[in-house]
């Protein structure tokens, strides 16, 4: 089993793609990561004036971030699946930190490697920060992969050539 960390972006993209000729054929999930409001407002200042309102309306937001989080996590299935593997969407709210949860599920799913990008989106959308991917291969206890992002690549290649 493979673990493929999915967040929409360009990067976790490249990352699915290249899990894909380096594991092909192989059982894999694709997993998003996904935040509660309260978890989010409770890492910043908070949003001011009519914070009781928000924190009201707080379950609903949850719902609607846990949906998109599920959509997400399908598509990065299906082209997971498009890439190869044999892979299945798996959708979890964040724990103590996003690399802790990438890092329980590869438990809870014997996960042979951890496929990660080096960048995600940022803030609510995040799942693939370089943090992120620095904090799993620092505190991994199986192989990480870390794909590095398509724009890096470039230009990378660029100076060289």
């Amino acid at each position: 089993m493979i673990l493929v960390c999915f967040d929409g972006s360009p990067d976790a993209e490249a990352a699915i793609d290249r899990a894909g000729e380096l594991f092909p054929g192989r059982p894999a999930t694709v997993l998003t990561v996904w935040e509660t409001f309260t978890e989010i407002l409770a890492r910043s200042s908070g949003p001011g004036l009519g914070y009781g309102t928000v924190l009201a309306e707080a379950h609903e937001i949850d719902a609607a971030a846990e949906k998109a989080a599920s959509e997400l996590a399908e598509q990065g299935a299906e082209r997971a699946r498009s890439a190869g593997l044999d892979a299945k969407p798996r959708t979890v709210m964040r724990g103590v930190s996003i690399a802790d949860t990438i890092l329980t599920v590869a438990d809870e799913v014997d996960a042979s490697a951890i496929v990660v990008g080096t960048r995600g989106r940022g803030g609510i959308k995040s799942l693939v920060l370089g943090s992120v991917s620095n904090a799993v291969v620092h505190q991994a206890d199986r192989p990480v992969v870390i794909v590095p992002s398509p724009a890096l690549v470039a230009e990378r290649a660029a100076r060289r050539g």
